[in-house]
């Protein structure tokens, strides 16, 4: 059987007590602001925020990567034009803006 004796002095007992009744006030103030609505609410905003950066992060790599592949299709290693390849797109563009010019004097006349 244990031993259910205690050799502390009441002194010690006190001390004892106080320590411990320091160590659950302060959890308890712990628990406080944690629970507090305010914590809650920018807990939720700070995680918002963390998501939002890192599907920002994500979009500008994602960006960053695709205009490095459309660069490689019109410049050349030099870092010269790649006419054979920008010519046919300036055509298409300029078509495009003519037809879309052409129907909106159509939709006006």
């Amino acid at each position: 059987m244990a031993d259910t004796s205690d050799t502390r002095t009441p002194a010690q007992i006190e001390a004892d007590i106080k320590r411990r009744r320091e160590v659950l006030a302060e959890t308890l103030d712990e628990i406080g602001v944690r629970v507090h609505p305010k914590t809650i609410v920018g807990d939720a905003k700070a995680k918002v925020a963390a998501n939002i950066d890192h599907t920002v992060g994500r979009a500008y790599v994602q960006v960053n990567r695709a205009v490095t592949q459309a660069r490689a299709q019109f410049v050349d290693e030099e870092g010269g034009p790649r006419l054979e390849r920008v010519v046919p797109v300036a055509l298409a563009v300029v078509g495009v803006v003519t037809l879309l010019a052409l129907s909106t004097r159509r939709r006006r006349g």
